[in-house]
C-alpha cells in the first residue's frame, strides 16, 4: 500500500463510446480518512467508485485499493471483501424482510459485526420483520446504510448516500459515519451534491470535473490556502484587471468588486488599494465558494 493510501489512482481514463468518462483521473486517499467526493452531474464520480471496485475497467491507467490492483478480477473480489459499498440507486432485495437480507448479507463479509446489526437496526427504527418493499425510500435508505455500516469493511464508499432523507435522518447518519470512523478507523469516500454535509464531516475533499480530479486536498489546508478580497467603493465598481499571482476570478457587483486568490493575498490586497476603495476587506471562503470556482458554475 503506498505511504498509507487505502485508494491510490494514477491517470484512470475511461471512455462509453464516444463519451469520456474520465480524462487522467488522479486520487488518493489516505487510511482513516473521511474524504469527500464531489462534482456536478456527469463530472464521473460514479465511475470512479465503479472503477475502485472493479465494477468497471478503465481504458487505460492505475487504480489500487488497499494496495491490490482493481482491474484484476481475483483482487477486485478480495477488495469487495474488505470494504463496504451503497450505491446512488439503493438497490435491495424487496422480497424479503429486513432480518432475512440482513443474515443474507452477514456471510459475504469476514469481519462482519452483528453487534453493529442490531445497533442500528434500533438506531434507524428499522423492523426486522417489516418486508424491504414496504419500506419508505428513507427507511430503505437506511437499510443500505446498516448493511454497509455492519460489513466491519475498512473502507466505506457511499455513493450519494443521504438521498431520501429528512433533514434529522441526515444529521443522524452524519454523526454515525463519523462515529464509526473514528472508533473503528474506517476509511470512508463519499459522493454528495450536499456541500454543507461534506463540510460538516469530511477532513479531505477532492474535486472532479470532467472526469479530473481538479481540487484534492485536507479541507482545512483548502481554505486556508484561499481568500476573498472584497472592495467597496463610492459609486459603481470598476472594471479592474488583476495581475497579481493567485488571482482565480475578479467578480463585479454594483459597488462591489469581489476577487477570489490563493496564496499571494499580501500582493492581491496591495494591488486592491491602488483602486482607491473605500473599504477592502480579507473575508474567508467556504467550501462552496471553492467549488463553484473550480467548476465554473456561477453564483
Amino acid at each position: 500500500m503506498a505511504d498509507g493510501y487505502i485508494i491510490d489512482t494514477a491517470d484512470v481514463r475511461k471512455t462509453f463510446g464516444s463519451v469520456q468518462a474520465l480524462a487522467g483521473l488522479d486520487l488518493r486517499v489516505p487510511r482513516g480518512a473521511i474524504c469527500g467526493l464531489l462534482g456536478r452531474n456527469g463530472a464521473g464520480k460514479t465511475t470512479t467508485i465503479k472503477v475502485l471496485l472493479g465494477m468497471v475497467q478503465p481504458t487505460s491507467g492505475r487504480a489500487r485499493v488497499f494496495g491490490l490492483p482493481a482491474t484484476d478480477a481475483k483482487s477486485s473480489i478480495e477488495i469487495r471483501s474488505r470494504a463496504a459499498f451503497v450505491s446512488e440507486d439503493k438497490d435491495l432485495y424487496s422480497g424479503v424482510t429486513v432480518g432475512a437480507l440482513v443474515r443474507f448479507t452477514a456471510p459475504f463479509y469476514p469481519q462482519w459485526r452483528a453487534d453493529r446489526a442490531n445497533e442500528y437496526l434500533a438506531a434507524f427504527e428499522l423492523r426486522s420483520e417489516a418486508t424491504v418493499k414496504e419500506l419508505s425510500r428513507g427507511m430503505r435508505t437506511k437499510l443500505a446504510l446498516l448493511l454497509a455500516l455492519s460489513t466491519g469493511g475498512e473502507l466505506l464508499i457511499l455513493d450519494e448516500p443521504m438521498s431520501g432523507l429528512d433533514p434529522a435522518a441526515i444529521e443522524q447518519v452524519l454523526k454515525i459515519i463519523v462515529k464509526q470512523a473514528g472508533r473503528d478507523g474506517t476509511t470512508v469516500l463519499f459522493s454528495s451534491h450536499q456541500l454543507a454535509d461534506v463540510e460538516q464531516i469530511a477532513d479531505r475533499v477532492a474535486i472532479v470535473d470532467r472526469g479530473r480530479v481538479v481540487v484534492d486536498g485536507a479541507l482545512d489546508d483548502l481554505r486556508a490556502a484561499y481568500r476573498r478580497i472584497q472592495l467597496v467603493f463610492d459609486g459603481a465598481a470598476p472594471d479592474a484587471k488583476f495581475d497579481s499571482k493567485g488571482v482565480v476570478s475578479v467578480r463585479r457587483e454594483g459597488r462591489v468588486l469581489s476577487v477570489l486568490c490563493q496564496a499571494a493575498e499580501t500582493d492581491v490586497v496591495a494591488e486592491a488599494r491602488s483602486l482607491n476603495p473605500n473599504a477592502v476587506d480579507v473575508l474567508p471562503v467556504t467550501l462552496k465558494e471553492i467549488f463553484l470556482e473550480t467548476v465554473g458554475v456561477e453564483n
